[in-house]
């Protein structure tokens, strides 16, 4: 036992010797530039979109999007301001949508009078938008353009 500290004091020197470039460039990642050893400020966080559009859906069972801010709201196991506008009572006074059925639905899909409490907490599943530049390409197509690139693809063979 008395020889592991100095195991550890020996491997330490070792490193230091070895003169690892602590200042050498960082990999490029969200964060990009700067050294191994320098604290960069973040980059400011981007205003939530708040168009108040319903967006399309990639694929199906997709939760929706939210398309506005919701900055400030309270969503814990106190309260939940969504509930506000997207509850059953709540969607016909502000002509919001109303949340699924599903969430009115037990693990067994029995009906519930109230939001389940495993659908409570609805940022789970639903993210605001954010009107920024993505950091990766996509190239992705829903299956409503891949369709009908396939009849286009037909036309034209025929």
């Amino acid at each position: 036992m008395r020889s592991l500290p100095l195991l550890l004091v020996f491997l330490a020197s070792l490193a230091q010797a070895a003169d690892y470039p602590l200042d050498a460039p960082a990999p490029d990642g969200r964060r990009p530039g700067g050294t191994i050893s320098q604290e960069l400020p973040a980059p400011p966080l981007a205003e939530d979109e708040n168009k108040d559009i319903k967006r399309e859906r990639n694929y199906p069972e997709q939760p929706p999007t939210i398309p506005h801010a919701i900055r400030g709201y309270q969503v814990d196991k106190n309260g939940n301001k969504c509930l506000t506008c997207h509850s059953r009572a709540g969607s016909a006074k502000t002509q919001a949508p109303m949340i699924s059925i599903t969430h009115y639905m037990d693990r067994d899909g029995q009906p519930l009078a109230a939001v389940s409490p495993r659908r409570y907490f609805c940022t789970q599943c639903h993210v605001p938008q954010k009107e920024v530049k993505p950091l990766v390409g996509n190239d992705f197509r829903t299956i409503d353009q891949l369709l009908q690139d396939e009849v286009q693809r037909a036309g034209q063979t025929q």
